[in-house]
């Protein structure tokens, strides 16, 4: 696929249990077409107790979606109780694996420094990281907001080198947006993504930041799927409460429908 092939991304946080998740993958495949799914990536991130279910299920069935982690630990192994590591996921066929979520950040007290370890090790053990940035409300208000969003996409990519950069993604996400119902307008997206990309070229190059994909999460839903999808450095979305709906994450992968 080209480096900036659509990427639709479902996060599930900690929702469903593995049968519950076997369920709703299975409705929502009954409601792509493969137009759907035809030059863009699906991706869905349930929590790791349904990720081998949701492995064979996706095996047997060859669906065109694909696995993605809610998180990892820097490390291949060892005395982390309750942690996963890259090796762990990439053994049950997760292709992706998202970083730095906003509530990992607010609710672990993970920083960038952290965050960057877990994308080199995601990207050392072959899965493409999620690298999730985003300001506050505060940040936003203030005027600060781009300020705090480049300082966490140059903090989370130290050490990460321009060969590898190719299989980052970055998805950009306003924490005053995130299931509020309220989102960024996408001249506010755009504008951001921009800077994102921006950032990216300055740390390496034009090229290379113009490889990455940059993708717009926070309150994601049919009703605005096409607007973002038309912005010219918004590559997806990573959707989080309308990706539990198979009928509403189905509008937004097949958000091409008509257009």
């Amino acid at each position: 696929m080209n480096a900036r092939t659509p990427l639709i991304v479902g996060n599930w946080k900690m929702h469903r249990d593995h049968l519950e998740a076997i369920q709703l993958l299975q409705r929502l495949a009954y409601h792509l077409t493969e137009e759907d799914t035809a030059e863009q990536e699906t991706v869905v991130c349930p929590p790791f107790t349904a990720l081998r279910s949701l492995q064979t299920l996706i095996q047997s069935d060859r669906m065109a979606v694909a696995l993605g982690a809610q998180d990892c630990h820097p490390d291949p192994e060892g005395a982390h109780t309750g942690d996963i590591s890259v090796p762990m996921l990439a053994r049950l066929d997760v292709r992706y694996v998202v970083v730095g979520h906003s509530e990992r950040r607010l609710h672990h007290g993970e920083d960038d420094a952290l965050i960057a370890r877990k994308a080199r090790a995601a990207l050392a053990g072959g899965l493409r990281p999620i690298v999730c940035v985003g300001e506050g409300e505060t940040a936003r208000e203030s005027g600060q907001a781009e300020e705090v969003v480049l300082a966490q996409v140059r903090g989370s990519l130290v050490d990460v080198s321009p060969a590898e950069a190719a299989d980052l993604v970055i998805a950009y996400e306003p924490v005053w947006a995130i299931g509020t119902g309220r989102t960024a307008t996408p001249a506010d997206a755009q504008d951001m993504a921009a800077a994102i990309r921006g950032a990216l070229a300055e740390r390496y190059d034009e090229a290379t930041a113009a490889g990455i994909r940059i993708l717009y999460g926070g309150s994601v839903k049919p009703a605005n799927i096409r607007s973002l999808m038309t912005l010219d450095d918004v590559d997806g979305v990573l959707v989080g409460g309308a990706s539990l709906s198979a009928e509403d994450f189905a509008l937004i992968v097949g958000h091409r429908r008509g257009v």
